[in-house]
């Protein structure tokens, strides 16, 4: 492990990975802390380039509950990631068969959901080239070595031209197009979305 600037407020957290990318810095990714992080991650989610996540209306006490909720389920989690001591990603990862994405493909053993969301340019001292492949990086090397998946499957909004665009640059492949269907629970409440999927295999990233 390497060590973190005293001046980085993360480095007591908990980290479940943690890689050196080369030409890009150190990124660690954080098991969420629902309240601590519920600042960054409302400052986040509440802006129009995050409209496909959901979130825009809610206040910092609802999205904290959200990831709170998050935190008692076993098949999803939530994690910061952080680059260099700066937060730069909120990542979300689940069980395709407890969720309902499971309804529209078929699920192959070892695959694992996720969703990303990076974090604005203006919290990350601009644009960068190379910001998203490094940040994938180590995501990669998250759910390919260290949980010891085969695939990853994303679900992007079919509308959401830029992290479809963003995806396939990074290797993934297209699959079909899709309706999640909604969900309604006392607990939690998620609205019909038509998607496309895009799966990544873990020999395309470390070939065997």
């Amino acid at each position: 492990m390497s060590e973190q600037p005293l001046s980085d407020p993360y480095v007591s957290r908990e980290t479940v990975h943690e890689e050196a990318v080369d030409g890009f810095g150190t990124v660690r990714i954080l098991p969420l802390d629902a309240k601590g992080d519920a600042e960054v991650v409302h400052g986040w989610v509440s802006e129009e380039r995050a409209a496909f996540w959901g979130m825009n209306d809610l206040t910092r006490e609802q999205v904290a509950d959200i990831y709170l909720h998050m935190d008692t389920l076993d098949t999803h989690h939530a994690f910061l990631v952080v680059k260099d001591g700066v937060p730069a990603a909120l990542l979300q990862t689940y069980e395709p068969e407890a969720d309902r994405v499971s309804e529209c493909y078929e699920v192959e053993p070892g695959d694992l959901g996720v969703h990303l969301l990076l974090a604005p340019t203006t919290a990350t001292g601009g644009a960068r080239s190379g910001w998203t492949a490094g940040l994938v990086a180590a995501i990669t090397g998250y759910v390919f070595r260290t949980l010891d998946r085969r695939r990853i499957v994303v679900d992007p909004d079919v509308r959401n031209d830029k992290a479809i665009a963003r995806f396939l640059k990074q290797g993934f492949e297209a699959g079909p197009a899709v309706v999640l269907p909604e969900v309604d629970l006392p607990e939690v409440y998620i609205p019909r979305k038509q998607a496309q999927l895009a799966f990544l295999r873990r020999e395309t990233v470390f070939p065997e």
